[in-house]
Formats: structure tokens, sequence, C-alpha cells
């Protein structure tokens, strides 16, 4: 059966050259990167080697990156770092954030007593930040932690804005980048950013690696305690094939960006364009001008009993989509995002978040479309 694969938001698919990457250092470089000899500094000079790369494509200096097993990780490292190592008494977040961070956030605040507050959400999913702000004006040393694009409904928040107001108010700024690192330009060292995520199975890179930028200067406590690779931060042997692989992963997006920009924002507009013409009265969730160009979320108009079984159907169409994030895939429970920013009524909708990448073609569009007409 021919399938389409519209889930990247969830995960993508790995780059032929990033599947190169990582076999060549499987097979010829497996020293450990903490040896003395020539195998082992074989080994650190890759991880190195892809620290600067890192760095580079998002103008941030090397000792700033420190190497994760992903985006949760290192959410959950900054979150109870910055409580422990900062003084930190309260945390301001949303209701629309990554579990990572939501869980965390209600972990912290169950540890070590922290107050959490929650800024308000605009009718399109946004930040409030007239009520951000209102929150920040309290004088209490804080983490403001807000995710850059939002995983389900693609709402882009205005880092450099949100940076620069937090700087005014003495406040730490952290955010979760998983779903746009490698799809949108960061220049940190212009950004009022001190911690920042990413998570390489995101943009065409391996499962189990991300990065954490740790803004310099800025003390924080160790994830894992062991050996001192990663600064002594995160004791443990390198996975170095991970690693070189989500160097090389963020060093073609970041080349091929503006190409695969354009091409991605066609497809979207395609998508539209078929759902105008063959499912009129669908709505876009969490619509506004500046939703990041490879996620939307819809709301089908069709009956509410559709909902249950929707993705079942798509998926025995050789369809991949998803209701939300995956890793609540297999609740039942409705989106956690969508929940906060639609009606009780609307909720309990069939609705759908199609993500694209640029393996993505206009046929795989069709047969979504075709799917979703036999529902």
């Amino acid at each position: 059966m021919k399938k389409a694969y519209l889930d990247n938001a969830s995960t993508t698919a790995l780059r032929p050259e990033v599947i190169e990457e990582i076999t060549h250092i499987l097979a010829e470089n497996y020293g450990n990167p903490s040896s003395t000899h020539s195998f082992g500094r074989s080994a650190k000079v890759i991880i190195e080697t892809a620290r600067k790369n890192i760095a580079r494509q998002i103008n941030a200096e090397a000792r700033e990156i420190i190497f994760t097993s992903g985006g949760t990780e290192a959410n959950n490292w900054i979150i109870f770092s910055a409580v422990k190592a900062l003084g930190i008494k309260r945390i301001i977040s949303s209701k629309i954030e990554h579990h990572s961070v939501l869980n965390s956030v209600i972990e912290a605040k169950k540890q070590f007593n922290v107050t959490v507050d929650y800024v308000n959400l605009l009718p399109d999913g946004s930040i409030d930040i007239t009520h951000l702000v209102q929150l920040l004006d309290q004088e209490t040393p804080t983490l403001v932690s807000l995710m850059h694009v939002n995983n389900e409904t693609g709402t882009v928040l205005d880092i450099d804005k949100i940076g620069r107001i937090c700087k005014q108010h003495n406040a730490y700024f952290h955010t979760d980048t998983v779903q746009s690192m490698g799809k949108t330009a960061l220049y940190l060292q212009n950004l009022s950013v001190d911690f920042l995520v990413a998570s390489a199975h995101k943009f065409h890179g391996p499962k189990g690696v991300g990065f954490a930028y740790i803004k310099k200067n800025i003390t924080v406590e160790p994830l894992i305690y062991g050996g001192e690779q990663e600064k002594g931060f995160r004791a443990g042997t390198e996975a170095i094939h991970q690693i070189a692989g989500m160097a090389k992963a963020l060093e073609i997006s970041c080349q091929n960006m503006e190409e695969e920009t354009k091409y991605i924002s066609s497809l979207k507009s395609y998508f539209i364009e078929q759902m105008d013409i063959h499912m009129p009265g669908y709505k876009i969730n969490g619509y506004s001008e500046d939703l990041f160009y490879n996620i939307i979320n819809v709301m089908l108009p069709l009956p509410d009993e559709k909902t249950s079984m929707i993705l079942f159907h798509l998926d025995m169409q050789g369809v991949a989509v998803s209701r939300g994030s995956a890793c609540q895939s297999g609740s039942v429970k409705p989106s956690h995002v969508l929940k906060e920013i639609l009606t009780g009524e609307d909720v309990k909708k069939p609705s759908l978040r199609i993500s694209f990448s640029h393996f993505n073609t206009k046929n795989d569009i069709d047969m979504l479309i075709a799917a979703l007409m036999t529902v």
C-alpha cells in the first residue's frame, strides 16, 4: 500500500547524509572519547567538532552547548537546575507547553515549594504579553518557560520580544525550540534567551539525542553525576554517532532552510486549498497570521462520534497524521492544548494535526483528502 507520512511534528525521517554519517562513525570511530590514546582522541574530536558546528548554526558559543538525550531531558534539567542553582522562587509558564515542561513545573512546585503562575492565552492560542508583564512586575526571582513554536497548533512565540521583557524584569528565560530548531534561523547572540532545548529527531536527525543551550556564565547543577563528560554536567560515555548525526542534520537543515521553507509552505497552502474545495466548514485551530509553516491543526466538519476512530480510519488508508502530541497519542483524553483554546463543545469534535517536511509531496496531501472524504 502506498503511504503518506504527514506527522513530522512527531518525528522526522533521517536524511540520507545523516544515515551515512552515523554508520561511518559506528564502523570507524568506536573509541571512548575519554580515553587518551588515538582512538579516544579521534572520538573526542568528533564530539567537539559537532559542538562547534551546532553552535555555529545558531550563533552561539561551543561552550554553551551541552548534549542530552533529547528535549524532554533538557527541559527537566533546566527547570530543576534553575530552581536549585539560581534560587528561583517562581516559574511562569503556560498551560499549552509540552508535557516535559508542564509536569516538570508541577514537580518543582511539589519538591521546592516554588510558586507557579500560568500566563493567560489569547483566543488564537498565543501568549497574552500584557498579562506576562503584569506577572513579571512582582519582584520575585523568576524563570519564564515558554515554547517557541507550539507542537500542536504551530502558534509562534516572539522569543526576541519575550526575551527582552524578561531581561527588563531580571527574569531568566527558557524556551523549548524542539519544533523550530533547524526550521527557522536562530541567532542566540542577538537574543535575550538564557536556556534553550532542541531534539535531533525533529530536524531529520537520530532519536535519543538533543542539546541544551545554557548561556555562558549562568550557573547550573549537574544533570547526571559521575565522570567529567559534558563539563561534568552530564556524566556517562557520549554516543558519538548520535551527536555527529545530529550535527550533520542541523547543518544540512540550516543550509537548505530557505529552499525547504518555501517548498513546505507551498504544500501547506495546497492543503488549505484542497480543504476549501472538499471540506468546506473546516476550521484552523489556533489560527493566526504567523502560524509556523510546517504545522496546521484543523477541526473537521464531521460528527463528534467520528473523533475516536478517525486516526484508525486514516491509518487503514495509509495516511499518518495525529490528534496532537505524540507523547499523548495513547491517551483518550482530548489534547491539553486544544482544551485551553477551544470551547467545551468544539474540543469534542474531530481535530487533526497535519505536519509537513520536504520529503512530502502534493500526492501525500491528495491521499489525505481522499481518505477524509470516506470517513
